[in-house]
């Protein structure tokens, strides 16, 4: 049996609603369900709702319920997320926290350069080089758009650089029914067979089948439906922005939300009861002066970890949002911009909390350095959330009669036992002289391009052994 994952477990004492706001948001949203309904224009899916005793009219399905409540109980309340070679696995479930990366960006701040271009599948498997040596960012979702392969070609080969280049945890999408199984096949070559793989998936899946307001997807709902079939672990997403794809009130967005995504857990649970899906909440705001999406906005943050509490509710396992910036660049906004949602959401015990290092410009844009620099905020925002624990060992009396009134703390055993377990040392922060080894005054960004610099100069070996490798390239048209 695998160590398990160190993870943020402790009962958390923040929150966006209290209980009577969960229940009145739970009861909205079925009362959504069972009068206004849910619009779904693939035929499968409905004969599946009809038959399972919801209405169904003109592509409007209406969800009793007695059929939500069916669901609930059959979704599990813990997966398991797996890595590869010494990797532990996450354990998904309460109220512990993990941190991700996220995004489908299509442009990069050069590392070397610093100009902007766009972004490539080197891109993917340099990122997952870099996050592998992150400690605080513990899962990997996909967080570029390859725009220099066919589209074909894209989503085995996403997948590919990615499990290439780290152990940890992989996440992303797939465009087809048809790429799915080449990602399921390309996954259980490298696990040792199918069996194997969903025992310890070292991938999952981000389905965002729920379309505001009120609709399923039909392609995403096809390949929903193909993947919770293989008993994949798979997010079901929802991704409504306040004042425009949903009310402008966080209330009636967490509402209509979370209706979306009760409707695609109920559809899971039909297809293949037990299946193991990830309530998918993204919520968010619109920019009111231009209609854009705001990822930036301390209503972000609050909507994401008010999404957690509800899929704590539903003891169903949450994947949502923090971490976004509107800034263009590494700077003073992205970096206070993160660290409030970053800290909201690891406060409120979100499970997978993707979007959290690398992401600027509102989604359209990573930067190296950015990943550098969030890795330690998470830190930050995981030490807070441990709190201080008060024991006879941290109380210290015996230290502090040693000392007495005077000497010094620094010198003493107790100092080197608890000062790793009580203190953060961030990988990035300047707690010394201001000036560099050549007399340069280097701000954080600068450090941060040299942390990662560093570690894309390392020799790397591929987390992909090469009789496996051989033969996945024998099998699929791998690009990199």
């Amino acid at each position: 049996m695998k160590e398990t994952a160190l993870s943020t477990v402790r009962e958390t004492s923040y929150s966006q609603l209290d209980a009577g706001g969960i229940t009145a948001i739970h009861d909205t949203s079925l009362t959504i369900l069972e009068e206004i309904g849910i619009k779904i224009e693939f035929q499968e899916a409905l004969d599946l709702f009809r038959q399972a005793g919801a209405g169904v009219e003109d592509n409007i399905v209406y969800l009793p319920c007695s059929l939500i409540d069916k669901a609930l109980a059959s979704a599990p309340s813990s997966i398991v997320l797996a890595g590869h070679g010494d990797k532990p696995p996450l354990i998904v479930e309460g109220t512990r926290s993990f941190a991700g990366t996220g995004g489908a960006a299509l442009n990069v701040l050069d590392l070397e350069t610093g100009e902007l271009r766009l972004s490539t599948l080197k891109d993917i498997y340099d990122i997952a080089r870099l996050v592998d040596h992150l400690d605080n960012i513990e899962f990997y979702v996909r967080p570029v758009v390859a725009q220099d392969i066919p589209r074909e070609n894209l989503d085995v080969n996403k997948y590919y650089a990615s499990l290439s280049g780290t152990e940890k945890h992989v996440m992303a999408s797939a465009y087809t029914v048809e790429s799915a199984r080449e990602i399921i096949k390309m996954a259980s070559l490298m696990s040792g067979g199918f069996d194997n793989l969903r025992e310890n998936p070292i991938i999952s899946f981000i389905t965002s089948c729920c379309v505001s307001p009120l609709r399923m997807d039909t392609e995403t709902t096809r390949i929903l439906m193909e993947l919770v079939r293989h008993n994949m672990p798979v997010v079901i997403g929802s991704a409504p922005m306040a004042g425009s794809s949903s009310p402008v009130t966080l209330a009636g967005t967490l509402a209509q939300m979370n209706a979306e995504l009760l409707a695609g857990i109920v559809f899971s649970q039909l297809v293949n009861p037990g299946a193991p899906v990830i309530y998918g909440a993204v919520p968010a705001i619109a920019d009111m002066h231009t209609g854009g999406f705001s990822g930036g906005a301390i209503e972000y943050g609050m909507l994401n970890s008010a999404a957690a509490q509800m899929a704590q509710f539903y003891t169903i396992p949450v994947y949502n949002s923090a971490g976004v910036s509107d800034s263009r660049t590494p700077d003073i906004q992205a970096g206070y911009e993160k660290a409030f949602s970053i800290l909201q959401s690891v406060h409120s015990g979100a499970n997978l909390i993707h979007h959290a290092a690398g992401m600027l410009d509102s989604l359209r844009t990573v930067a190296y350095e950015q990943y550098v620099i969030d890795n330690d905020i998470i830190g930050m925002a995981r030490r807070a959330n441990r709190g201080i624990i008060v024991d006879e060992e941290r109380l210290a009396l015996p230290v502090i009669r040693k000392v007495g009134h005077k000497g010094t703390y620094l010198t003493q055993k107790h100092t080197r036992r608890n000062m790793r377990k009580e203190f953060t040392f961030p990988r990035l922060a300047d707690r010394n002289n201001p000036l560099g080894d050549n007399g340069e005054q280097l701000d954080a960004r600068d450090r941060a391009r040299r942390i990662a610099r560093d570690i894309l100069a390392e020799e790397h070996t591929p987390h992909i052994p090469p009789d496996i490798d051989k033969e996945i390239r024998r099998r699929f048209t791998i690009l990199l």
